[in-house]
């Protein structure tokens, strides 16, 4: 663990001692020198399930598929960001910096974390430099805006979440999550008891996002630069995801009953944000309506709480993970050329830039679950465990599915095909970085194709 944790901490005095010459590509190795040792994790040789174990930090199955998506990132952010930044003061790019890999540092210790204390700490650690990213580095006047509502809704979802974990300790004597599973079942019967489970959920709930609380999410992802926009939709949505999986075990008999509005709202939520989605014409805000879609069904493979339905959410949402940070870089090179988000300013640059429309092509599938990609693998499995649930669901699930095709062809017609239009003249070419950027993220989800088990979860 240290062998990773102890780097991504020296970046942050190597980016400010470095010579500005240097800056963005000797950050750029040591990045992806962690992230290429945080591959052994992968190979899990514990019997246990726990490897790398210490009595504070730990990896199993379920947290290094996450662990390494995180660690995979930050080279990625750093690429994308060097163009755009190239222009601030040599400070400002050395805090950017910064910034993003004490994000990273914070998510490896909420992930790896074995105490409950220390992961609520660390989910609250990961608010700070992602709001600085957002209301610093944001595009227009709004990013405050989006800023305020980022940090509120889930300040103000996780103080429950904290009350919620202090009642556990009193209760079982401990939190940490080696000895949380062998502790006796609590006996939950009472009122307030019905509103410690809601505790525990909601924050995590307002971090995937549910559907009626994820308001803030498209304003901070329109609002934020790539960098920011891709690790909020890749990593830090799953963190709700992660967190409602290691508690769903001490949370035992009430969810029967309890998950069922939730999971009504999540799904209902898929159907209604694909809907939104239609009738965007903003590139961010429809990219960030499709992870709360997508964030739906694994809300809802994670309620119905089958061995299918745990691995299905976590395939899901690494896939999407790269995904959708995939579909982030692609708006931003947009953006970057023809200085608007909007969708019907940008057509044709197929005729332009072919090989940037082979990148749109090959993301919007992924996006939509074409057959061989782990996104459809992991739609599949929580579809199933949805209708053993529930054949109801069906009707949610498949209209879901629909939609989400709709759009994501949407996008990459209304981008990619038709006639040029009369404004655009000059257009930069696509760059050697920005094709390598889109290489990193879509060959990891097509080599998982070979080799799924290695984000399967407790089910491996």
């Amino acid at each position: 663990m240290l062998k990773i944790l102890i780097p991504t901490l020296m970046l942050i005095p190597a980016t400010w001692l470095i010579t500005p010459k240097w800056l963005w590509s000797s950050a750029l190795a040591h990045s992806l020198m962690i992230a290429m040792i945080s591959f052994t994790w992968l190979k899990n040789t514990s019997e246990t399930g726990w490897a790398a174990l210490n009595p504070y930090m730990a990896t199993d199955p379920l947290s290094t598929p996450l662990l390494v998506l995180t660690c995979w990132l930050l080279p990625l952010m750093i690429i994308a960001s060097q163009h755009h930044m190239a222009t601030e003061p040599i400070n400002r790019q050395r805090t950017y910096i910064m910034l993003l890999t004490s994000l990273q540092f914070f998510l490896i210790l909420a992930f790896s974390a074995t105490e409950l204390i220390m992961f609520y700490l660390m989910f609250e650690a990961t608010l700070l430099p992602t709001l600085m990213i957002i209301t610093r580095w944001g595009n227009q006047a709004e990013r405050l805006n989006a800023g305020m509502y980022f940090l509120f809704y889930t300040l103000a979802s996780s103080l429950p979440l904290l009350v919620a974990l202090l009642l556990l300790q009193n209760t079982t004597g401990t939190l940490s999550l080696l000895t949380l599973q062998y502790s006796n079942p609590l006996n939950l019967s009472t009122y307030a008891d019905k509103l410690w489970w809601a505790g525990c959920l909601i924050a995590f709930l307002v971090k995937m996002p549910l559907y009626g609380a994820h308001l803030w999410l498209p304003k901070a992802h329109v609002e934020a630069p790539v960098a920011g926009s891709m690790i909020l939709a890749a990593v830090l949505l799953k963190l709700g995801g992660y967190g409602m999986m290691r508690m769903m075990l001490v949370l035992e008999p009430l969810s029967k009953e309890l998950s069922y509005p939730f999971i009504v709202f999540a799904l209902w939520g898929v159907v209604m944000t694909g809907l939104i989605c239609l009738r965007q014409t903003d590139l961010k805000s429809l990219i960030a309506y499709s992870s709360v879609s997508h964030m739906g069904l694994v809300v809802g493979g994670i309620l119905v709480q089958t061995p299918w339905g745990f691995a299905g959410a976590l395939i899901l949402m690494i896939a999407h993970g790269l995904t959708s940070s995939a579909l982030f870089c692609l708006a931003n090179t947009n953006y970057e050329r023809i200085h608007s988000r909007n969708i019907l300013l940008a057509r044709g640059l197929q005729m332009v830039l072919p090989l940037m429309a082979t990148w749109w092509f090959i993301a919007s599938l992924a996006n939509l679950a074409l057959p061989p990609l782990p996104n459809l693998m992991g739609e599949l499995m929580i579809l199933t465990s949805l209708i053993n649930w529930s054949p109801w669901t069906l009707a949610l699930t498949g209209a879901g599915v629909l939609i989400t095709a709709s759009y994501s062809l949407y996008m990459f017609l209304m981008t990619q095909r038709g006639p040029l239009p009369t404004h655009l003249i000059a257009l930069d070419p696509s760059h050697s970085r920005e094709h390598l950027l889109m290489a990193l993220h879509l060959l990891p989800l097509l080599l998982l194709i070979f080799k799924p088990h290695l984000i399967w979860g407790w089910v491996s």
